[in-house]
């Protein structure tokens, strides 16, 4: 692996680069940090389907890619005498010494759990006139994420079921109160209740330490290889799934089974 000074002359290197592109090249010189977001959230995705994919090379590209976008917007920060890389990095190294008085400091933990709720706690101490832990998630977060987020940050204060029966026993109760809605056919609150059973499965999911994008995208995947094995097996006779039974389509849908877990 690179030794330090390799790292330091690489990063200098990529800062040399952008201060370059930034003065000469016609689409570097436009950008904006408004014109980078959403190219910013679309590497991200990159990312997590590279780390999906646990494909180690592409993990690599997309770390360059996201890296870029990190002195990108450094470099309209300095144009703009707001803030350089230097403060960016400074900034989150005081973040993080702040965050973990266990290393820095003379505050003792004995779990993960309790790093957590120091970390938050912390956060809110920081958080310049913020009066809940809720405030630091993100709107645009996507809602799966976003659940989950909220879950962990009111379980890290200890806003959290104590055994794992509870939170079985909150599906039950969230999943009858869905089925009443249901046949009173009352979309308004099936929806509703739909939401609470929803946010109610992740919680138990992220007591479980499962990632819920990562698990629902996985079947997201299983389900696209099994119902185009379906598709390929159908297509051998020329036929189609719209003109197939459902008897037919179940029958092959346990073949895909077999061939994708």
């Amino acid at each position: 692996m690179n030794s330090k000074d390799q790292k330091l002359k690489a990063f200098s290197n990529l800062l040399d680069i952008m201060d370059e592109l930034r003065e000469k090249c016609p689409w570097d010189k436009k950008q904006t940090y408004q014109t980078l977001r959403h190219l910013t959230i679309e590497e991200t995705y990159e990312l997590g389907d590279a780390i999906l994919d646990n494909n180690e090379e592409e993990i690599k590209k997309e770390l360059g890619d996201l890296l870029l976008h990190i002195i990108f917007y450094s470099k309209i920060g300095s144009e703009n005498k707001s803030f350089d890389i230097a403060d960016v990095c400074e900034g989150i190294s005081e973040k993080l010494i702040y965050r973990h008085p266990h290393i820095y400091g003379d505050v003792v933990v004995t779990c993960e759990e309790e790093v957590k709720e120091n970390w938050e706690k912390l956060k809110l101490k920081e958080g310049k006139g913020k009066k809940s832990i809720l405030e630091g998630v993100p709107k645009s977060l996507p809602a799966l994420v976003k659940a989950s987020r909220i879950q962990e940050k009111v379980a890290a204060v200890g806003f959290e079921w104590e055994n794992t029966s509870q939170f079985y026993d909150k599906i039950e109760e969230e999943l009858q109160e869905f089925k009443t809605e249901v046949e009173k056919e009352n979309s308004d609150k099936m929806e509703q209740e739909f939401g609470d059973l929803l946010f109610s499965l992740i919680n138990l999911a992220r007591h479980k330490n499962i990632n819920v994008e990562n698990a629902l995208e996985k079947t997201n995947k299983k389900f696209i290889n099994r119902f185009q094995f379906v598709e390929k097996k159908l297509s051998v006779d020329k036929n189609e799934v719209s003109d197939t039974s459902l008897k037919e389509l179940l029958l092959l849908w346990q073949q895909s089974k077999l061939e994708f877990k």
